[in-house]
């Protein structure tokens, strides 16, 4: 079965720190740009950052730029994403999308839009981040 999976979630304090980690299962996932995107209760799902399949390139939202870094390790068919000076607002569910790289861009990430989830190929099923004290 062809498949990702997140994990790393959890409940955090304000201004700690998080890993998430996105894993293809079945699949390579180094043939692929991942974007991990987050959505809160109530809200539209937003993007949060995206990785070219090589790794060489980035790009971060603005709400997180320069408190979040993406990598990926593709002999471990795995993205990262490491989350530090987490905010309450960065509550949600985060979630990794694979597709090819002309749809996982930083215009992907700054406007996904309301069809997003149908727009990507693959999705993992969501891993939860609190922040709270």
């Amino acid at each position: 079965q062809l498949q990702l999976v997140e994990s790393g979630g959890g409940l955090v304090q304000p201004g700690g720190s998080l890993r998430l980690s996105c894993a293809g299962s079945g699949f390579t996932l180094a043939y692929y740009a991942i974007g991990w995107f987050r959505q809160a209760p109530g809200k539209e799902r937003e993007g949060v950052s995206c990785i070219s399949s090589s790794g060489d390139s980035t790009n971060y939202a603005d709400s997180v730029k320069g408190r979040f870094t993406i990598s990926r390790d593709n002999a471990k068919n795995t993205v990262y994403l490491q989350m530090n000076s987490l905010k309450p607002e960065d509550t949600a569910v985060y979630y990794c999308a694979a597709d090819s790289e002309p749809k996982i861009t930083i215009a992907t990430i700054s406007n996904p839009g309301g069809s997003i989830v149908g727009y990507l190929e693959r999705w993992g099923q969501g891993t939860l981040v609190t922040v709270s004290s």
